[in-house]
C-alpha cells in the first residue's frame, strides 16, 4: 500500500478513495476565469485542480484564486525554480515539477527547501517525451524502463536531501508503455501513484485511450489519484474520469445511463435524446441505472436491468420501470417526465 499524502484538506494514497484531478485552461493570471472555471468543474466532481504557473504574475495570482475555491490548487511549474517558490509563497496546496528541467542540483534543493518548511507535497512528474538522453541510449529509446529509471532517479534526489512529501507521476502517450510503466515503478516505490495518459489526443482518441490505460493500471490496484487528458473542455475529464471509476466498480454514486445502438426500428431522435439525458442526470444524486432505449418492440425488454428506462415511439414515449410499462407520455415531454421521475425516486 502506498504512503498517505496530504493535498490541502485532501488526502491521497494509503488505500484512500482515488481522486479525480483536472488542470485549468485559461489564463492564471485571469483570477475571475480562472476561479469560475475551478468552481464549474469543482461542481461537475473534481476533487483536485492544477494551474500553470508560466509567470511571476501566475503565482501571485493565486491567493486571490485560493480565497475563492473550495478544491486544493495544484501549481504546474517548468523551468523556473523561482516560479516554483513563489507559487508556495502564494498558496499553492502542491506543486508539480520535473525536476530534471528545474535545473542545478542547487535549485531543486531551494524548491524542496521552501516545500519543506511548510510541508508542501511535490508531484514528481516525469513524461516519456523529456526522457533524459543518457537513459534513451541505455536502453535503446523511449521504453518502460527507461521513464520508471527517470522517475525514482528525481525521487530519490529528493529524499537524500531529507524530504519525501512526493507523489509520482510517469506519462506516456503510448497507452501501453504507459501500463508497463506503471507495474514497473509499483514495485519499487510506496510514493503514491497519480496516474494518466498523457496528449491523450481529442475527446473520442483521448477517452479510450485514457479508458484502456486507466482502466488496465486501476484494475491492478496500482493508482491513488487521476486524470483523464482530453484536448476539449476540462469538464469533460472529469466525466470520463467518474464514469472510468464507475465502470471500473472503484467509485459508486451517480446515475449510469445506458442507451441501445440506433436501428431501423428506431422512431425517435435517440442520439439527441442519450445525450441530454446524461446531460439531464448529472446532478441528481441517486446510484441506480437509466435507460434509453430507441424503440417500444425492445424497450421494455432490453431497459429490465435497469431501475428506470424511456422508449421512444412515434410522437410519444414510454417510462418504464423495472421492466413493466409504467405510462406513455408525448415524446416532447419524455425527457421532463423522466427527471420528475428520478427527483421523486425516494418518495415512491
Amino acid at each position: 500500500m502506498t504512503k498517505t499524502v496530504k493535498i490541502g484538506d485532501r488526502v491521497i494514497g494509503g488505500g484512500n478513495p482515488i481522486l479525480i484531478q483536472s488542470m485549468t485552461n485559461t489564463k492564471t493570471e485571469d483570477v475571475a476565469a480562472t476561479v469560475a472555471q475551478i468552481q464549474a468543474l469543482t461542481a461537475a466532481g473534481c476533487d483536485i485542480i492544477r494551474c500553470a504557473v508560466p509567470t511571476m504574475e501566475a503565482a501571485e495570482a493565486l491567493t486571490e484564486i485560493k480565497k475563492q475555491v473550495t478544491i486544493p490548487v495544484v501549481a504546474d511549474i517548468h523551468f523556473d525554480y523561482r516560479l516554483a517558490i513563489a507559487a508556495m509563497e502564494h498558496g499553492a496546496d502542491k506543486i508539480r515539477i520535473n525536476p530534471g528541467n528545474i535545473g542545478s542540483v542547487e535549485r531543486v534543493r531551494a524548491v524542496v527547501d521552501a516545500a519543506k518548511e511548510r510541508n508542501i507535497p511535490i508531484r514528481v512528474g516525469v513524461n516519456s517525451g523529456s526522457l533524459e538522453k543518457g537513459l534513451v541510449e541505455k536502453y535503446h529509446g523511449v521504453t518502460a524502463e527507461g521513464i520508471v529509471e527517470s522517475a525514482l532517479d528525481k525521487v530519490h534526489l529528493i529524499e537524500d536531501m531529507g524530504y519525501d512529501n512526493l507523489v509520482i507521476s510517469i506519462k506516456s502517450s503510448d497507452v501501453m508503455m504507459c501500463v508497463k510503466a506503471h507495474e514497473l515503478i509499483a514495485k519499487k516505490t510506496d510514493h503514491p501513484l497519480h496516474v494518466g495518459i498523457t496528449e491523450a489526443g481529442t475527446i473520442i482518441s483521448g477517452n479510450i485511450k485514457s479508458a484502456i490505460g486507466l482502466g488496465l493500471i486501476l484494475n491492478q490496484g496500482i493508482g491513488d489519484t487521476i486524470r483523464v487528458s482530453l484536448t476539449g473542455d476540462p469538464l469533460e475529464e472529469i466525466k470520463s474520469a467518474k464514469l472510468i471509476l464507475r465502470t471500473l466498480g472503484i467509485r459508486k454514486g451517480g446515475i449510469e445511463v445506458v442507451s441501445c445502438p440506433t436501428c431501423g426500428r428506431t422512431r425517435i431522435d435517440l442520439i439527441g435524446l442519450a445525450n441530454q439525458v446524461e446531460n439531464m442526470v448529472a446532478d441528481i444524486p441517486l446510484d441506480i441505472k437509466v435507460a434509453v432505449m430507441g424503440c417500444v418492440v425492445n424497450g421494455p425488454g432490453e431497459a429490465k436491468e435497469a431501475d428506470i428506462g424511456i422508449a421512444g415511439g412515434i410522437g410519444e414515449g414510454l417510462i418504464i420501470k423495472k421492466g413493466e410499462v409504467y405510462k406513455k407520455v408525448p415524446e416532447a415531454e419524455l425527457v421532463d417526465a423522466l427527471r420528475y421521475e428520478l427527483v421523486h425516486w425516494n418518495e415512491n
